[in-house]
């Protein structure tokens, strides 16, 4: 496929050798004005999906907001921001703005008295923004929504809703997403007009170069834990998962104090020092991060050789995001899950997925391999010989009810047994007795 001007020159600027089967599906419908639904696991190259073709459909001669690119979360909005930043090389005369919250108000509001060409940002700052007469969306021609299933789960279609009523009828409309829920595609054909669904290549979920791994939590700290997996790996990048951001800061503060340089990445955090966190992932290929989910989609990490989960996460599909941050590009990765007697089922529902899982221990030498813990050790009472031989009968012709008859007699001989037991226990008692009363009379 040949690319116009502006997206074969942002092609060659990012270095790209070929376009990926999503990219050369989208470029065409995009071009073409085409509303678009497309199912696209990260790593697929979905973003510049939409940059190559939007670097051709921009005129940065026009003085006004010509599209929108809404994000579920800022650490998104920010990547694509920092992506979309390239196309200035392309075209200096091109204006794009980051709007996520956290930033000053004011001082967003002073910047966008000249309307830019593409703005990039989370729904509820846009639609601020859009209310406030700030930003002319209504002059808009395309919106795209990247990570859909994501902003619907976040509950966020409610602004996304709102930012379309107020653009114009015949804006072109794209939504790219891992997934495609059903209420999701309910609101996205109800919002286009005729939309075309791309589902592209689906790579395996889990993948192949990726060991996964379960430790027994015990008594344990998560932390503990944690700094014995560091001390027996060779680790390159690590993502340190945890469920919630109070156990994420916990986590990285106790870590932290045992001497390891943590970054965090969270919401509980500050908009700047989430900015700071994403500027150095993106910079730096050694890191330690510790993060909610927020860090588990979208993100592109692609120097990450080991995951920790603390727990499973509520949504088990965010299980296979967290293990989609590690071996990538050709690379291999190790997941290493903490689990609990609790996580019997849901680990019994991922390896139903295809996640095989295998068991280990750390040792003082390193990880050793171990039976499943999780699996009860099922101890046989030794059976009675005289019941045995009941049981082993083998009968030449089987009479009717010969079974309830088996039964019968067992049950007779048990009773028989435990008669006699209970009278010599009657016996020894007696004799105990007996002993007693002789001494006492002595």
């Amino acid at each position: 496929m040949n690319l116009q001007s502006n997206a074969q020159q942002l092609f060659e600027i990012e270095k790209f050798t070929h376009l990926t089967p999503v990219q050369r599906e989208v470029y065409p419908l995009f071009l073409k004005g085409d509303d678009l639904i497309v199912s696209s696991e990260t790593g697929t190259g979905k973003t510049h999906a939409f940059l190559l073709p939007l670097a051709d459909k921009i005129d940065s001669s026009k003085e006004m907001l010509q599209a929108v690119i809404i994000a579920p979360t800022r650490e998104l909005s920010q990547q694509i921001f920092m992506f979309a930043q390239k196309m200035r090389e392309v075209d200096s005369d091109l204006r794009i703005d980051l709007i996520i919250g956290g930033a000053d108000r004011d001082k967003m509001s002073q910047k966008l008295t000249r309307q830019p060409h593409i703005v990039v940002g989370t729904p509820g700052r846009i639609l601020d923004l859009f209310s406030n007469g700030i930003l002319r969306c209504e002059q808009a021609n395309v919106l795209i929504l990247d990570e859909a299933d994501m902003i619907w789960e976040y509950g966020f279609m409610d602004d996304v809703a709102q930012i379309v009523s107020q653009m114009k009828p015949s804006k072109q409309m794209l939504a790219f997403s891992a997934t495609i829920p059903v209420q999701l595609a309910h609101f996205l054909k109800k919002s286009m007009r005729n939309p075309h669904t791309i589902n592209a290549p689906v790579k395996s979920r889990i993948q192949p170069k990726i060991d996964h791994v379960i430790l027994d939590k015990k008594k344990m700290s998560y932390v503990e834990i944690v700094l014995n997996i560091m001390k027996h790996s060779q680790i390159s990048s690590l993502i340190v998962f945890a469920n919630t951001r109070e156990e994420a800061a916990e986590i990285s503060e106790e870590l932290s104090k045992s001497g390891v340089d943590v970054l965090e990445l969270h919401g509980n955090l500050s908009s700047r020092k989430r900015k700071q966190t994403i500027n150095r992932l993106t910079s730096d290929n050694h890191f330690v991060l510790v993060a909610t989910d927020i860090a588990a989609r979208g993100l592109d990490l692609p120097y990450v050789s080991h995951i920790i989960s603390c727990g499973l996460p509520s949504h088990l599909e965010f299980y296979l995001h967290r293990a989609g941050r590690t071996g990538r590009i050709g690379k291999e990765g190790t997941c290493y899950l903490i689990a609990t007697e609790n996580d019997k089922k849901d680990i019994d529902k991922l390896n139903n997925l295809g996640v095989k899982f295998h068991y280990q221990k750390i040792t003082e030498q390193g990880f050793k391999d171990i039976q499943n813990f999780f699996k009860k050790r099922v101890y046989h009472k030794k059976v009675d010989p005289e019941i045995q031989q009941i049981l082993n009968l083998k009968k030449v012709v089987v009479k009717p009810n010969y079974k309830k008859k088996r039964k019968l007699a067992i049950s007779k001989l048990q009773q028989q047994k435990r008669r006699k037991m209970i009278q010599e226990d009657i016996a020894k008692q007696k004799k105990e007795r007996a002993k007693a009363r002789s001494k006492s009379t002595q």
